[in-house]
């Protein structure tokens, strides 16, 4: 199975920390973002697509053409057009089959990345105290996505997409309109296929999202009480 990852953006808010490294080699507990996260895949997992931009260079020399046992492709995502452009990039290379997606700037657990694998068509959730800057989940009465609407200014619930997904080659047949910031969501995509395929939905045991300098103190933190 390959597997998307996602690293080409500046970080602009983890600056001054990116402003020398892109934001998927930042170390938490020692260890860089983007390695914990392919440190964690299941063997199934046997081919990586890395979406590169901003320093991807770093990245390229830091992954090499194989890491941690699985055959790395690269594709530059040159001009940054959102979440569902950045997939695109990849997608001359899926061979029209079933993959996984991943952001490389926050942290999940193992297990729910295991259980995200064994659904064909899936994305992990978690509930937050403010969905407003989050892709935000309405679902079905049987747990399915029902729509996804994009940094509501009235979420229609706390439960928001995090950063993993499975898709099937349909995905494509979705593509969204532009945001008015012009950016290409992969939320609105996943609200439009919603309409007519059933989306599975994950909740997220562990989920530490990395956007601001503090939160890489706060996410060692949160994997040090883990290990006690």
């Amino acid at each position: 199975m390959k597997a998307i990852i996602l690293a080409a953006g500046e970080g602009v808010r983890m600056r001054p920390l990116t402003l020398e490294n892109p934001k998927p080699l930042l170390k938490v507990g020692g260890v860089p973002i983007i390695e914990r996260l392919i440190a964690q895949l299941p063997e199934k997992v046997d081919e990586l697509i890395v979406v590169i931009g901003y320093l991807g260079e770093k990245i390229q020399n830091y992954l090499g053409d194989e890491f941690l046992g699985r055959k790395i492709n690269y594709v530059w995502q040159k001009e940054r057009h959102g979440t569902y452009h950045a997939i695109e990039q990849a997608r001359h290379l899926l061979n029209n089959e079933p993959f996984a997606a991943f952001f490389a700037d926050d942290i999940l657990d193992q297990k729910t990345i295991h259980e995200l694998l064994e659904h064909p068509l899936a994305v992990v959730a978690a509930e937050v105290p403010d969905a407003r800057p989050f892709g935000v989940i309405v679902l079905n009465p049987d747990g399915t996505i029902a729509d996804v609407e994009e940094k509501p200014e009235m979420p229609k619930s706390n439960l928001v997409l995090t950063t993993a997904y499975t898709f099937t080659p349909h995905i494509f047949r979705y593509a969204p309109a532009p945001h008015p910031n012009g950016e290409f969501y992969l939320s609105h995509a996943l609200s439009k296929m919603a309409k007519e395929h059933p989306i599975m939905v994950v909740k997220a045991r562990m989920w530490l999202p990395i956007g601001k300098p503090e939160d890489i103190l706060k996410a060692e933190i949160a994997l040090k009480n883990l290990e006690n």
